[in-house]
């Protein structure tokens, strides 16, 4: 009757841990191996950025992208036509810069690149002007968030590095919302994936790339416990969740506790 028992307790945690691995599988399909991505980030941490990707500035001038970082810098990769996630990402850029107690230009920079050689300087700077207006820290976004367009082979060059994937279809293109942060001495040391950000983990990031420190994508994590308030536009601790993780952890160990504690000996 005891094995039984054990056995029935034993099949029930099986099941829940089952239930719980589904639960908090991600809506989105996983790809097995980083080779079969097609569109996605594959984290590149602790690796250099070549010297070798040229870009066209704000100025019209080329210049090296080694040559720029001389800070904390958070790269990001959109196309300024993009109907799509380019414009609530850099939103979410324009939104954080606001909000950092960190001073744009001087504690880090932000450099935007479009990774579609048709697009011009011209295109970029308009764009980058729209963002700069919703702006309260626009003199300073003026001049630590830059916008810069290259050629096929520095933009190949330069997606490669961070492994950004994204897929041409049509005029547009395939990709995903995210930011890389560099060190000074061009070491990738943190991604953040998404389209908004909070300002501690933000904060967090450049900090630590300003020590050349790299770390895995917390953001995860926390968004796990933060949801995003679309009519507050702030971040909000998700109670329900959290409460709906502390009752399935505390069931786990109900459920180890009946499967391991010890059998009272029956008397005779």
């Amino acid at each position: 009757m005891n094995n039984r028992k054990i056995q029935g307790n034993l099949f029930r945690l099986f099941l829940l841990v089952f239930f719980l691995s589904g639960f908090q599988a991600p809506a989105q399909s996983v790809i097995s191996t980083a080779d079969e991505m097609e569109i996605g980030v594959v984290e590149h941490l602790d690796e250099f950025l070549p010297d070798s990707i040229s870009l066209i500035n704000e100025q019209g001038q080329q210049v090296w992208l080694a040559d720029l970082i001389d800070k904390p810098t958070v790269l990001n990769f959109v196309y300024f036509r993009c109907p799509g996630i380019c414009s609530p990402l850099m939103e979410g850029i324009a939104g954080v810069i606001d909000k950092s107690e960190l001073v744009l230009g001087k504690d880090y920079q932000v450099l935007t690149i479009s990774f579609d050689p048709r697009e011009t300087i011209d295109l970029g700077i308009l764009k980058k002007n729209n963002y700069l207006n919703l702006m309260q820290k626009r003199e300073e976004a003026g001049q630590g968030w830059r916008f810069f367009v290259s050629d096929s082979a520095s933009i190949a060059r330069a997606t490669n590095a961070v492994g950004f994937r994204y897929k041409k279809t049509g005029n547009d293109f395939l990709h995903a919302a995210s930011v890389v942060v560099i060190s000074p001495q061009g070491k990738i040391t943190r991604y953040l994936n998404g389209m908004y950000f909070l300002p501690f983990e933000w904060k967090m990031a450049i900090i630590e790339a300003s020590e050349g420190k790299s770390g895995p994508t917390l953001n995860k994590v926390l968004r796990f416990c933060y949801s995003y308030d679309p009519v507050g536009q702030t971040y909000a601790l998700n109670i329900m969740r959290l409460g709906g993780a502390f009752i399935m952890f505390f069931a786990i160990l109900f459920l180890l506790y009946l499967v391991l504690k010890p059998r009272r000996k029956s008397s005779h």
